[in-house]
């Protein structure tokens, strides 16, 4: 490192041409880096969903899920499936282990399930695997002025859809709620009994229609030509047209009719609305992207009054914000470090070289992202943030020793050569410590090592960056800027001085003082409650209000309205959006959700107290006796933010399940913090079933009660160019077990009603079906208290683990409290490893075993300090606090190398005592001065705003601050004193010679 600083005073034209490169370099990559909300990350994940729509939960279970399970039990990488089957829907997730290759997974799937057969009513499965670049650019809702028809509708959201398509870079767009063209054919009952025709027939009239058949090659008139068929029903005339007997058509039988329907309801500020959601292609800057679409968007509403489109939420928004809050961070970042570095040296022009740093450091550190593949998200741009205070470190020392080499001697260039050769190998060391602890986030399991690697780079980027810069820009800048400069010497303070003498000879006192308060903090951390993410500044918030599944549709729409009223009453929403039921585009995706649940997207106004929202609505669960009302803070990278607790009970037998999961409800309603405790075996749904007795086929009968109870799919006919799906509507509709027992079927003794040959049973059954690797299951949810999830999560499995079960039955605890647990646990090992990488790093450095342990000696200091942080602020330890922690094992021993490595150097000529002495009082200033800089720097994070879904937060900012600030009080206390236990025999040795030496020559002074 000394050889690079003699390299750039030989060579100051070249540095200088190597500085205007780098900015302009940082400027061209800044333009071009893709800019992206999130880096991109494979979930490890592969869903399948399946729609039966008329079909229950039951059926669906033993008819769909089952034969999908077994078909892919043994995909290879498969680590557990899941699957979770109700009324007319059924989905299985996959998971695989982080070695997966997601998109062989995906293909491999697909292959198995693509011969496994299926009911006729159930459509051909989606198969989806998610992917961070698959995330929506934008959410898009478009409503129409009333007097509309649903055909005009139609054509204004396809020139939306046409509109957005055609933006270069844009991807794939789904729409929900938008009503589909769709011919129903209502049968006759009296003019079918007339005929003596079953419905049966009318399920067969488009069997072998529409068709073009080529019938050969012939000579006809002479002339060879081809031979084909054409048989087209492409209107409802000819549908009407239709035979289905002799003398009677499809008209005389049955009312056809052209209506419309939706798979799903939207309503944006309780007017119908249509959501789009819009996607970004792979290689496209979403920025970019997000842009011409609000732009889009502004030019469709300003030419067409009728309709009006809005972005509700843009990535590409969140992605601009995180910037201009990076720019914030950076500014006032160099702003406070300046004022920090003038306060101390007095000196502008010093403060000058040294404020340097911060963008020739980012600058090189935009380029290197870009040359690594890595896009500015906010993963990234957090990086960057927390990365500002430590760029003036290493140029802080080196500066503060120029200066105060220049304070006592004669300016030249061989004393900036040497004044930083003195510094340069402290400031090495402490850089790569502090980059090391970032390289074990290599070892982190799948998607948190997607999301954390890019945060590692950025960080050690920019510090690499520095060092660079603080052993070569800044010298030659100070060999400029500081020539001639006459200070004042500055003395190091005679009372600290004195102060470290007192200090190192009672090292019990400082010692004792600095376990007591490591105990008690070790303490208060495990006493307090481990949150969930704060959501007090959530700018979204997802309410849900779930109904049973039997509830009637107008009762659920009902109650979703009910509450669009009360949180539209609110003064601190911008805007609701409610969406009721499931489409086909949103399963393509795997979004499928009960068809009973109501969800409401709510956008919060800027400053407005989400904790708040959520309580008051929350507390309006009184008003929906008959639903379950829940309230989480929603972000896009997070999702929910669900604070819930699941319990998975399995057991050999049935009795036994159900048995051990009476316990585990008992278990979990007893402890504190518990809000609600619910079982999916809780709700259950009427199924009634006929029996046949054999006296007639099962699939017959099946397909006329089909037809008499539900809608049936008979196929489609183009009408104006599209393809329009033609459904049977049901018959009959009964109402009770006695009019289900009147039904009339066809057999092949004639009409017979069905409880002649059949007798009806009703039995109660769940309405869900869960499935743990194919086999059932009984999940039990516990809705906590966010702050207390740690304290539940730690209560509920002693509780459970207390428990007497049944043979066989166990009981596995997951949902939020698991994965939290899970991230704290990974987040530990990689602290460890960390700190050894720290150790063997000093050791490499110092050549020695010992004076690193008086260095790492920092890192407990730092917890207190980290704990006190939180304990003052009243912030619950979250995912962020303890990020927050790990990056402290790489920034405070910075300040403990910076002291020892003047220590080693003092010892050439000094006792032990005398080394430690000295170099505390000389290594004060810059070590205080690069703790300000940090603090001073991190500040910003804990008084503003940070983006949702980012690493960094306000909790980060505070765990570091106050770690950092405690533990370079007690470095300058407490290190000497360890580094003197450790040397304790050669600084005894020493401290008996030098006192021998004075009394002797006190006795020469007297005889004399």
């Amino acid at each position: 490192m000394n050889k690079m600083t003699e390299w750039s005073f030989r060579n100051k034209a070249a540095i200088l041409l190597l500085v205007v490169m780098a900015l302009v370099m940082g400027a061209i990559s800044y333009l071009r880096l893709p800019m992206e909300f999130l880096p991109s990350a494979d979930n490890p994940q592969v869903v399948i969903t399946a729609i039966g729509q008329g079909s229950s939960a039951g059926t669906m279970e033993e008819q769909v899920t089952n034969p999908l399970e077994e078909a892919v039990m043994f995909v290879d990488g498969k680590t557990t499936m899941f699957s979770t089957t109700w009324d007319g829907y059924s989905q299985i997730s996959i998971n695989f282990d982080s070695k997966t290759n997601m998109k062989e997974a995906k293909a491999a799937i697909q292959e198995l399930i693509g011969s496994v057969p299926l009911p006729s009513n159930v459509m051909q499965p989606f198969v989806t695997q998610l992917n961070t670049s698959m995330i929506p650019i934008g959410w898009i809702t478009v409503s129409f002025d009333e007097s509309m028809s649903e055909t005009e509708k139609k054509e204004k959201v396809s020139k939306v859809q046409a509109a957005l398509q055609a933006i270069d870079g844009a991807g794939a767009i789904t729409v929900s709620g938008l009503e589909r063209a769709v011919i129903t054919i209502a049968p006759k009952a009296d003019k079918l009994q007339e005929a003596g025709l079953p419905v049966l027939s009318l399920m067969n009239v488009l069997q072998g229609r529409g068709v073009t058949v080529s019938l050969g090659d012939r000579n006809v008139d002479g002339a060879a030509a081809n031979i084909q068929l054409v048989d087209r029903v492409d209107d409802l005339e000819a549908l009407r047209a239709l035979p289905i007997a002799a003398g009677l058509t499809l008209a005389d039988a049955a009312d056809v009719q052209l209506s419309s329907e939706s798979e799903s309801l939207s309503r944006m500020n309780g007017k119908d609305a249509v959501m789009l959601t819009i996607a970004k292609a792979a290689d496209a800057n979403a920025v970019a992207v997000g842009n011409q679409v609000e732009k889009e968007i502004e030019e469709l509403n300003a030419n067409d009054p009728q309709m009006e489109a809005q972005v509700l939420i843009s990535t590409a928004e969140s992605v601009v914000h995180s910037v201009n809050s990076m720019l914030r961070e950076v500014l006032l970042g160099a702003l406070f470090a300046t004022i920090v570095i003038l306060l101390f040296m007095r000196n502008l022009r010093a403060t000058i070289v040294t404020i340097v740093s911060i963008p020739l450091s980012l600058a090189i550190t935009l380029y290197l992202l870009q040359l690594s593949g890595v896009s500015l998200n906010i993963i990234t741009l957090g990086g960057v943030a927390v990365a500002v205070g430590r760029l003036v470190d290493d140029s802080i020392v080196v500066i503060e020793n120029i200066y105060r080499r220049l304070q006592r001697e004669t300016f030249s260039i061989g004393l900036i050569t040497e004044a930083t050769k003195e510094v340069a190998s402290a400031i090495t060391s402490s850089t790569i410590v502090t980059v090391a602890v970032f390289l074990p986030m290599g070892l982190l399991r799948g998607s948190l090592q997607d999301f954390l690697l890019p945060f590692a780079l950025t960080v050690t980027y920019s510090l690499l960056a520095s060092l660079v810069v603080a052993l070569t820009v800044v010298p030659l800048l100070s060999a400029v800027l500081l020539k001639g400069t006459k200070e004042a010497e500055h003395k190091g303070s005679t009372r600290f001085s004195a102060f470290m003498a007192w200090n190192l000879q009672r090292k019990w006192l400082p010692l004792t003082l600095s376990a007591v308060l490591l105990i008690a903090s070790v303490g208060a951390y495990a006493a307090m409650p481990k949150g969930a993410l704060d959501a007090s500044s959530s700018e979204h918030v997802n309410v849900e209000l779930q109904y049973p599944s039997d509830t009637p549709y107008d009762e659920v729409i009902a109650g979703g309205e009910k509450l669009e009223g009360f949180i539209h009453a609110h003064g601190d929403v911008e805007w609701v959006l409610m969406a009721i039921g499931n489409s086909s585009d949103n399963a393509q995706f795997g979004a499928i959700v009960s068809p009973t649940l109501v969800s409401l997207l709510v956008d919060m106004k800027e400053g407005a107290d989400a904790e708040a929202f959520m309580d008051a609505v929350r507390g309006q669960q009184s008003q929906y006796e008959n639903a379950d009302l829940a309230a989480n803070a929603m972000d896009l990278m997070m999702g929910g933010g669900s604070s819930s607790i699941f319990m998975d009970v399995t057991a050999e037998d049935e009795d036994g399940l159900e048995r051990a999961a009476e316990q585990a409800l008992r278990a979990a309603a007893d402890i504190d913090g518990v809000l609600k405790v619910e079982s999916n075996q809780e709700e259950k749904k009427s199924v009634y079933t006929f029996e046949l007795n054999g006296e007639a086929r099962g699939e017959e009968v099946a397909m006329q009660l089909q037809g008499l109870l539900n809608p049936v799919p008979l196929g489609s006919i183009p009408v104006e160019g599209e393809a329009v799906p033609v459904m049977l509507l049901p018959i009959d509709n009964p109402d009770t077990a006695a009019e289900l027992e009147s039904l009339t079927v066809w057999t092949e003794g004639g009409s017979q009603a069905i409880s002649d040959i059949a007798t009806l049973t009703q039995k109660e059954l769940p309405s869900t079906y869960y499935h743990k690797d194919g086999e059932n299951y009984i999940r039990i949810t516990a809705n906590v208290d966010p702050k207390k999830l740690s304290l539940v999560g730690e209560e509920l499995t002693k509780s459970i683990n207390g428990l007497e079960l049944p043979d066989g039955a166990r009981i596995s605890i997951g949902g939020a409290s698991a994965e939290q647990s899970q991230d704290f646990a990974d987040l530990g090992l990689t602290a460890l490893i960390s700190i050894g990488l720290v150790y063997l790093i000093m050791v490499l450095a110092f050549k020695t075993l010992r004076a690193p342990l008086a260095i790492m000696i920092t890192l407990p200091l730092a917890a207190i300090g980290a704990v006190l942080g939180l304990l003052v602020s009243g912030i619950t330890p979250d995912f962020t606090a303890m990020f927050g922690a790990l990056m402290l094992i790489g920034i405070v021993v910075t300040n403990a190398i910076v002291l020892i490595d003047r220590v080693r150097q003092n010892e050439a000529t000094m006792t032990v005592r005398e080394a430690l002495i000295e170099a505390a009082a000389t290594r004060m200033r810059p070590i205080v001065m690069t703790a300000l800089a940090t603090i001073c720097a991190m500040l910003p994070l804990v008084f503003g705003s940070h983006e949702s879904g980012s690493i960094v937060s306000q909790s980060l900012a505070i765990v570091v601050i106050g770690g950092l600030a405690v533990a370079t009080l007690l470095t300058l206390i407490i290190v000497p004193c360890v580094y003197e236990l450790l040397f304790f025999r050669k600084s005894r040795k020493q401290r008996r010679a030098a006192a021998a030496q004075q009394g002797s020559a006190v006795e020469a002074g007297s005889s004399t």
